[in-house]
């Protein structure tokens, strides 16, 4: 792996991952997408393939760049939209991004508005 891209790095990551984590009806897939002037989150059913909620920096008033806290915002409100949905439980699919900054930040805020994983 001495002479491949981060592209290339994350996408092999992100397959190892989903290899196996898969969402279910009981249990949906929490997937997380960042570029580098916004921030996704989908809940999705593999079984279906269907997304049952999502949410975006760019709803929240992200224009141009994405920080921790707005991060942070991501997550809670895509765990409203699910917990509305009646969904408290979901498995969580960095995508092959690292755990830490933005991506554990949403993933805390997703945990502190009542999504477990």
């Amino acid at each position: 792996m001495a002479n491949t891209s981060k592209a290339e790095r994350r996408s092999s990551i992100k397959y190892r991952i989903r290899k196996r984590v898969s969402g279910t009806v009981e249990r949906p897939r929490l997937s997380v997408y960042r570029s580098n002037s916004t921030i996704y989150a989908q809940i999705i059913d593999d079984v279906k393939g269907t997304t049952l909620a999502s949410a975006t920096s760019r709803e929240l008033g992200g224009k141009n760049s994405v920080n921790i806290e707005l991060s942070r915002k991501v997550g809670a409100a895509v765990a409203e939209k699910a917990k509305a949905k009646g969904i408290t439980k979901v498995v969580f699919d960095r995508s092959g991004f690292l755990y830490h900054g933005k991506i554990k930040a949403l993933a805390e805020g997703a945990r502190e508005a009542g999504l477990s994983f």
